[in-house]
């Protein structure tokens, strides 16, 4: 979010909660993302205890379905992929059909 975000977000939480009971909706909703955070510390650190050293060297982000689609589109080791020449028909040729198929 940029300033200006922020500036339309503060001036309608102005209009609609009123000036009195914003810097109390401000504290809790500081004090609300305080304890995600807390949350999101404490399991990550239980975590990485129960997994130990085993698996401390993994990297998470290569396990990510988007890290590996980017890897193999964008790495210059990737073999490229193969691509079959699509038939082309003459004038009047009709297209094969596959009655079992539909």
């Amino acid at each position: 979010m940029g300033p200006a975000e922020i500036a339309v977000v503060i001036v309608v939480g102005l209009v609609v909660f009123g000036p009195e009971k914003l810097p109390d909706l401000a504290r809790q909703a500081g004090r609300f993302l305080r304890t995600v955070r807390q949350m999101a510390d404490n399991a990550k650190n239980d975590l990485g205890r129960e997994i130990g050293r085993d698996l401390s060297d993994v990297d998470l982000r290569s396990l990510d379905p988007r890290e590996v689609v980017r890897r193999s589109l964008f790495d210059d080791d990737a073999p490229a992929p193969t691509v079959r020449p699509t038939p082309i028909l003459r004038h009047g040729e009709v297209p094969p059909f596959d009655d079992e198929a539909t």
